[in-house]
């Protein structure tokens, strides 16, 4: 088939917009409609959950959503595509068969299973000599398993962990009919994927310059951005859009700025194929449509990546107000007065964090006020309970003045660890679990590649011109970049690009490692590394263990370095006056 597949997406976390599945129903044609679910931190939710109820451990807005909308899927012949299941995929597939008994809509239900190593995680060597055997241990599975559900006639398929664009990738080469060695095509969807995959952040959603797109001075409510859709040809080329009449807009920044998110090195290897983001080219196509060609492909890895989730122990924290004159001397007062309260029961981690400082001559209280943050980590969970807790309150009367808190004492809560693990694509069984009950094994990837060894060849925009010179202005540098920045457990990224050619060539030269370092102190002493993407004017940074042991385990006060891009905007540099 030749006519473009077009594939929607309706969520891009647990707890995305509830209403996204209708709108996306609602709103124009779609063949597809994917929902992405799952984040190493959803992984430790569901194996906390499945510890208490062993039927869980999966998303169960997904549920909630379908009982709203399978009459509406079924009627406008959408197929609908979800890693939804979790850890439980063939659990929420028969929740589905019961949902659409019950309402009278005939729909197949397909899943998809094989990720979970936990019951052989000893045998294949995951378990952690700290942390012991994990509580989840999920492989990332590729496309195979859904195409084969759509090919055995699904009109749901249900998958546990799979990597995030292959809920694009599968469908593509269903219709498509791609062989598993069409290294380009499956590479061209998995960009695809990669920018639908946390949906409003292709639409303008969590974007550097939002204020173009959004006059958030405007009366009367504002649109919600709509969600992205990927019109998919034969070739694995496409066009990113959205509904009509929606909110936000779908630029080639919006879209670079999320192709730059949560990836690595330029050779973004998944079990089906390693993607090469450095051959990617995007251009306009019409309002709100940005095409995505050029993509080259290449054997995957002879590894698959395993999600790890580890009871860590426990945490808690209290946030001191700071109110008006001598912020940093009351800050040091509280500090020292509960390190002495703590004593011999202070926690095995402590860590402090000072955000904000008062205007001068505030008019408003708000303006006024810093924060002081007190984090604490411990495998006993009575140290950062109420013994920490309430010595924080036993300090009020006896503290600094003005001494309020924004929270009561409260108990202490687990938190987990995220490991990453690598298994041979040969141990795990890929399953794909047709809507008849038959089972159909899917073999690894034919062919396999270590991803520095890449056939494909440089693009020719990677020969840099030299910078434009003359006389420099000292401004923030979000004044000529954009940026988007995540994690990856316990690494964060930070993607930067420019906004044309000059200010990409400043920008490639300008901002090295060492650069990095000075603008950003606290990644100065961490393993950092830095990759050029001149296809999207972009340089991109992976930052080693910034975030310790991963979201839930971190004491960051921004523990998935969502705002490190923002931060990093926010700094003055020189700049050549001819680029702004």
């Amino acid at each position: 088939m030749t006519r473009p597949l077009r594939i929607g997406n309706a969520s891009g976390f647990y707890g995305d917009r509830f209403t996204a599945v209708r709108e996306m129903l609602d709103g124009g044609p779609l063949d597809v409609l994917t929902g992405d679910y799952l984040a190493e931190l959803t992984m430790l939710i569901l194996g906390r959950g499945r510890l208490k109820d062993p039927d869980a451990g999966y998303a169960t807005t997904f549920l909630r959503q379908m009982e709203e909308c399978l009459g509406l899927a079924a009627e406008r012949g959408t197929k609908i595509v979800t890693n939804a299941g979790g850890l439980n995929p063939a659990g929420l597939a028969g929740k589905l068969r019961e949902l659409a008994e019950r309402l009278g809509v005939d729909v197949r239900v397909a899943h998809v299973e094989g990720d979970d190593l936990l019951p052989r995680a000893k045998e294949l060597g995951l378990h952690h000599a700290r942390y012991g055997a994990p509580l989840t241990a999920n492989a990332y599975l590729g496309a195979w398993g859904i195409a084969e559900c759509l090919k055995g006639g699904a009109d749901i398929v249900v998958t546990g962990r799979v990597t995030d664009a292959s809920l694009v990738v599968g469908p593509a080469a269903a219709h498509f009919g791609w062989a598993r060695d069409d290294w380009d095509a499956l590479a061209g969807a998995t960009v695809a994927g990669h920018v639908l995959e946390c949906g409003a952040q292709a639409t303008g959603g969590n974007y550097a310059f939002f204020q173009e797109i959004y006059n958030v001075k405007a009366s009367g409510p504002m649109k919600a951005p709509g969600f992205p859709i990927a019109e998919i040809g034969a070739d694995g080329s496409g066009v990113i859009t959205k509904h009509e009449g929606t909110g936000g807009a779908v630029t080639p920044e919006t879209v670079t700025a999320q192709l730059l998110y949560e990836i690595g090195a330029p050779g973004y290897a998944g079990p089906d194929v390693t993607t090469w983001f450095d051959t990617i080219e995007l251009g306009e196509d019409g309002p709100d449509r940005v095409r995505i060609s050029g993509t080259r492909g290449s054997p995957p890895p002879e590894t698959t990546k395993v999600c790890l989730n580890h009871l860590g122990g426990h945490r808690n924290e209290m946030t001191f107000v700071l109110t008006g004159l001598d912020i940093e001397a009351k800050a040091d007062f509280a500090r020292a007065q509960l390190e002495a309260a703590m004593g011999g029961a202070r926690p095995a981690k402590v860590e402090w964090t000072l955000v904000g400082t008062p205007k001068p001559d505030p008019e408003t209280q708000g303006e006024a006020t810093a924060l002081l943050r007190c984090a604490v980590l411990d495998p006993d969970p009575d140290r950062v309970g109420r013994a920490f807790s309430g010595a924080v309150v036993e300090l009020a009367l006896a503290g600094y003045p003005g001494f309020t808190m924004t929270s009561p004492p409260g108990k202490g809560s687990p938190y987990g660890v995220y490991k990453p693990a690598f298994v041979p694509n040969d141990e795990i069984e890929h399953v794909a679990v047709l809507p008849d009950g038959t089972r159909e094994i899917i073999d690894p990837a034919p062919q396999t590649s270590p991803v520095e060894a890449s056939p494909v060849e440089a693009p020719t925009q990677a020969r840099l011109e030299p910078a434009p010179e003359g006389d420099l202005v000292r401004v923030s540098l979000g004044r000529v970049a954009g940026a988007r920045s995540g994690d990856k457990g316990g690494d964060a990224n930070i993607g930067v690009w420019a906004r044309t050619g000059e200010q990409w060539r400043w920008l490639a030269g300008f901002l090295t490692v060492e650069r990095l370092g000075t603008l950003l102190p606290e990644t100065r002493e961490l393993t950092v590394t830095r990759h050029l993407l001149p296809n999207l004017r972009a340089v991109n940074f992976v930052v080693e263990g910034l975030l310790q042991e991963g979201v839930s385990a971190s004491t960051r006060f921004d523990p998935q370095g969502k705002a490190l891009g923002e931060w990093l905007r926010s700094r003055l540099v020189d700049v050549p006056e001819a680029i702004l």
